[in-house]
């Protein structure tokens, strides 16, 4: 309720700086949640040609490496404090010609409000509070986004109510950024096939048990794979758990830490396929044309996923309890039940893997 206060209080200079507003000739598109949500706004950023962008810091190596974008805002750095609000506030209201509203948490509406800009389109979702009310008044153009809406059709109907995901691709960075030191692993000829895997997710919840990557790998010995591991340095220990199930194998090739953000893509992009839950790296896969097979568990596929060359495996009889704007970090059922594999998904995953082989 506070950025309602804020808002009101500021709208009187909103009013005074619409007098003085020429057009700019620029867009800006708020995103401020992490990696998989900013790779499916990247067919707005292609569709807009050139952007600015209000996002989470936790992208910016990926921003840094985007030439649809032209200048980024971080969220982190201009809501941290009273002051920094009232300063973003006044540097916005008058920049824009066009505001895309992509997630609209209360923070991000109260910014797209105050923008002076003649098109403003925002979303919005099954979780939004009584008071955003008064930040919807000010578009000119509303989405509604329900839970079995595929996130990146809602998002390009912002800018075009015609548009649909098959309109334009994704990319994680844009053109793909190479690496000036690869690790030595993926320079290595190719010998057998190349499995990347998300060893944890961010929403740890969202992680698939070492018991499952066991069952997995053992799986798909009759195939001749080399199992890479993704992650940054805090996700060792996962890798060390499953690495007490396993042994030491040659086969298992660890990439944990030795990657920038920036950096993952090309590196998946090295991979035949790329096995995760609802993880960034998953979309960075299908950004790439990776193959992917999604362990989905708890997730709802049908308003969030990849959408290329992908095979979901699902727990059975288990209904979706976690959605993109009212994410859950606890889940009912365990995760060796959620992500769990039997014989038949096993036969699902070693014939999508035969398939894609050719």
């Amino acid at each position: 309720m506070n950025y309602v206060l804020i808002y009101l209080l500021l709208l009187p200079f909103k009013q005074l700086f619409r007098l003085f507003r020429r057009p700019t000739g620029r867009t800006l598109i708020i995103q401020t949640a992490k990696i998989g949500d900013f790779i499916n706004i990247t067919p707005m950023l292609r569709a807009l040609g050139r952007s600015e962008v209000l996002v989470s810091k936790a992208i910016a190596p990926l921003v840094r490496h985007d030439d649809t974008i032209s200048r980024a805002f971080f969220i982190e750095e201009v809501k941290h404090s009273f002051i920094s609000k009232i300063r973003f506030a006044f540097q916005l209201i008058n920049r824009y010609d066009r505001v895309y509203l992509v997630q609209p948490n209360s923070v991000n509406l109260f910014f797209a409000a105050l923008c002076n800009a003649p098109e403003k389109q925002f979303l919005r979702t099954y979780v939004r509070k009584s008071y955003h009310a008064i930040f919807y008044r000010s578009a000119n153009g509303i989405v509604d986004h329900g839970k079995q809406d595929l996130t990146l059709d809602s998002y390009l109907k912002l800018i075009d109510r015609r548009y649909r995901y098959t309109d334009f691709h994704k990319h994680a960075t844009s053109p793909l950024w190479l690496p000036p030191a690869p690790p030595s692993a993926l320079l290595a000829p190719r010998e057998s096939i190349r499995i990347g895997i998300s060893i944890s997710a961010g929403n740890r919840a969202k992680t698939i048990p070492a018991s499952v990557w066991k069952t997995l790998i053992d799986s798909l010995s009759e195939f001749p794979c080399t199992w890479f591991i993704f992650g940054p340095p805090a996700e060792q220990p996962w890798l060390d758990e499953l690495k007490t199930l396993t042994g030491e194998r040659d086969n298992i090739v660890s990439l944990i830490g030795a990657l920038q953000l920036e950096e993952a893509p090309w590196a998946i992009a090295q991979m035949d396929f790329y096995i995760s839950s609802d993880s960034g790296n998953a979309y960075i896969a299908d950004a790439q044309n990776v193959p992917i097979i999604m362990l989905y568990g708890p997730c709802e596929i049908r308003e969030q996923r990849p959408v290329n060359n992908v095979l979901f495996i699902g727990p059975e009889d288990v209904p979706a309890s976690t959605f993109v704007f009212a994410t859950r970090f606890r889940f009912d059922q365990p995760a060796e039940v959620l992500f769990g594999l039997n014989q038949d998904k096993i036969n699902k995953i070693k014939n999508f893997i035969t398939a894609n082989l050719g």
